[in-house]
């Protein structure tokens, strides 16, 4: 699985016009699923989000989680993080899960961090969506579990 972690001001997501989910500040979560990505890739990267220590203490230090600062988290199904565009210049997307396991594990990844005591918005699987965010820093953190 690979996950881009964005710390945001706010941010939120639009499908045809209406807001499907908005967050005050946290993080906005773009998550790809791979096609050997299992349900323990996905509580890995739950857990490591969850515990990443990237807001500003007291001295101006990174070294307080998403709970520590009360932030949430904006989930967004992001397919495209798998795109190979080692040939010519139109993406092939060959290398993203099949749909119904990248929805699974989507979901799953979800389900963990709610476990976990973290409020979770959402966009929708596979819908086309329009996400607006005001960074914060900018932050941008890389996970990709084929890495751990």
């Amino acid at each position: 699985m690979r996950a881009v972690v964005q710390r945001s001001l706010a941010a939120q997501v639009t499908i045809e016009g209406q807001i499907v989910g908005a967050i005050d500040h946290g993080f906005v979560v773009l998550l790809g699923v791979g096609p050997n990505d299992t349900q323990a890739d996905s509580d890995y990267l739950a857990e490591k989000i969850s515990k990443l220590r990237v807001f500003s203490d007291d001295a101006g230090k990174m070294n307080l989680a998403l709970a520590d600062v009360g932030g949430q988290i904006l989930s967004i199904s992001q397919f495209t993080l798998y795109a190979d565009t080692r040939r010519g210049n139109r993406p092939s997307f060959t290398n993203a899960a099949d749909p119904a396991l990248g929805e699974q594990l989507y979901q799953a990844f979800n389900a963990k961090l709610r476990q976990l005591g973290m409020t979770v918005a959402t966009g929708e699987f596979g819908g086309d969506m329009q996400v607006s965010l005001t960074n914060d820093g900018p932050v941008t953190i890389l996970f990709d579990t084929e890495a751990k």
